[in-house]
């Protein structure tokens, strides 16, 4: 097929149009949720779908607000997730700077042993870390949330990976030239982390977010939830209310929507400098 003078190959039109196609699929719930968010319950599942409704409730995102505390939700959520991110960030890039540019005894055999958790089920060690919070006096806290998130081993893989990338002699020169270690991590690994600080960021963010068996377990009181669990609260209250429910739930993706958008031209290049590096 030729397109404006240029040949193009069958196969690449193939790969556009299922790409397309896939686009298309993937983004048609995301669609009807906000079709559905901005009309009345009883023709939330009206067929054939109205997706642009010809009279548009905005009240459903002013109705909200009211039926349960939505704005303390989001408040403890953002809370939780910039701590945990940014826990995330330091740990893992600290940890994965000894990991790819230090030597220190039974290193690799430490980085195997700590990588080997990913491939853990969380409901194995579930109810250990859940005795341990107790134990500890953090149940019913928000740092029982951040303790056991601002640390794991996806993080310091990916930031690992993407160090192994930055040749040994950059260190070697700033050694000679009188930095130390931290120095070193500082002033110049950090700055040529950005795609893969920011991979990780938008990992941690979203994973944080959306967590719902965390604040499930170790979050009772109302004034400590956050947006998922009250998710859950509204849609039993309200079980009905389904325009009201699809609103709620818009506004609950905006904040992943934004830090995705924000940091989106860095993911791709991070995601592609932090693949198989060994």
């Amino acid at each position: 097929m030729r397109i404006m003078g240029r040949k193009i190959p069958a196969t690449t039109i193939g790969i556009y149009l299922t790409v397309i196609v896939v686009t298309i699929v993937m983004l048609l719930p995301f669609a009807w949720m906000l079709s559905a968010s901005l009309k009345l319950s009883r023709d939330v599942f009206a067929f054939p779908i109205e997706w642009i409704p010809s009279q548009p409730r905005w009240e459903n995102y002013v109705e909200i607000w009211t039926k349960i505390p939505l704005a303390l939700f989001i408040y403890n959520t953002s809370k939780l997730t910039i701590i945990v991110t940014l826990l995330q960030l330091l740990t893992s890039s600290f940890a994965a700077y000894a990991f790819a540019k230090l030597h220190f005894p039974y290193k690799n055999t430490l980085f195997l042993g700590y990588i080997a958790t990913i491939a853990m089920p969380w409901q194995v060690y579930m109810v250990p870390q859940f005795l341990l919070m107790r134990e500890f006096g953090l149940n019913n806290t928000h740092l029982a949330l951040i303790f056991l998130q601002a640390f794991t081993a996806f993080g310091v893989f990916l930031m690992r990976q993407f160090y192994m990338s930055i040749p040994n002699e950059l260190c070697e020169a700033a050694r000679i030239d009188g930095m130390n270690e931290y120095q070193i991590w500082a002033k110049i690994m950090l700055p040529l982390s950005k795609p893969a600080l920011s991979t990780l960021t938008i990992f941690t963010f979203v994973t944080t977010w959306n967590d719902f068996m965390g604040p499930m377990i170790y979050l009772t009181k109302t004034e400590l939830k956050t947006i998922q669990i009250g998710l859950r609260m509204f849609i039993s209250q309200y079980s009905a209310e389904y325009g009201l429910i699809m609103a709620a739930s818009v506004v609950a993706l905006i904040p992943v929507l934004v830090v995705f958008l924000a940091l989106q031209r860095f993911f791709v290049e991070g995601v592609a400098s932090t693949g198989l590096k060994g």
